[in-house]
């Protein structure tokens, strides 16, 4: 059984409670306020446990943030950050949305990866071929987002982290395991909004390339004592910035050679 420090296991159930009541997280008390990156991985371990106590389930995955570089510098960070994905939060394909189920929900437009081996952590360090190996298929996908704080300027980037980093889920299409005769960083991703196309992004756009990403993961997650199992998800960042639907619209996600998702926000 994992043990947490009393600061961290007070800091996840407020966040916890804030979760599940769909409430707007204010900062958190001084005393149990994650300090750094390292405590809020901290923090974020023991949300997955309370989360999990309060019936939310296993992971599928991890979703990765702040993979551009203006967003870590408009949130001085040298690095992008990682959040989980429970399997009770992952859809497929098309999925109806009710907006009251979110504080303020947003859709990012993403290439998704479904892990088809473990990376064991005394691999490490991981680069962008050696996690590639490791693929099984890759897919069109909308990370689903929530803006779920009082301010989220004021939080802390720590306390973003011990949150998973806006994650509330994911919905993903069709698995492509002929992903090898793409080139990832040249695919273009679209983002529509009733029909109408509002942004668009190449796999470059993240880190040089999606694998960039994976492979920062896999590394991280080792640095943790974790690794990237087989069968795992993960949202490798968007290609677009986050758009916050108003209700009665319908978003697609088209990623050219990947596939496309549509969700319907009620």
């Amino acid at each position: 059984m994992t043990s947490f420090s009393d600061s961290a296991r007070n800091a996840a159930q407020i966040i916890a409670s804030a979760r599940v009541g769909r409430i707007a997280l204010e900062r958190l008390p001084d005393d149990c306020r994650p300090s750094d990156e390292a405590a809020g991985y901290d923090v974020q371990d023991a949300l997955h446990a309370a989360l999990a106590d309060r019936g939310w389930g296993r992971l599928a995955g991890y979703k990765i943030g702040c993979t551009t570089a203006v967003m870590q510098a408009h949130l001085s960070l040298t690095s992008p950050c990682g959040g989980g994905i429970f399997a009770s939060r992952v859809h497929h394909g098309t999925v109806d949305l009710v907006l009251a189920d979110y504080v303020r929900v947003g859709c990012e437009t993403e290439i998704a990866v479904r892990m088809g081996a473990d990376l064991a952590g005394d691999l490490a360090p991981f680069d962008r071929n050696s996690v590639a190996s490791a693929v099984d298929s890759c897919m069109a996908a909308m990370e689903i987002v929530d803006n779920r704080y009082v301010d989220s300027a004021t939080m802390g980037t720590a306390t973003l982290i011990a949150d998973d980093f806006f994650g509330a889920g994911c919905l993903l299409g069709e698995p492509l395991v002929e992903w090898r005769d793409l080139d990832l960083g040249a695919v273009i991703g679209h983002l529509l909004v009733d029909g109408v196309e509002i942004g668009q992004g190449r796999g470059a756009d993240v880190m040089g390339h999606p694998f960039e990403a994976l492979a920062w993961l896999a590394n991280t997650l080792a640095t943790r004592g974790r690794m990237l199992k087989r069968g795992d998800i993960v949202l490798t960042g968007s290609l677009v910035q986050v758009h916050y639907p108003a209700p009665g619209e319908s978003v697609d996600i088209v990623i050219d050679g990947l596939g496309e998702v549509h969700a319907h926000f009620s």
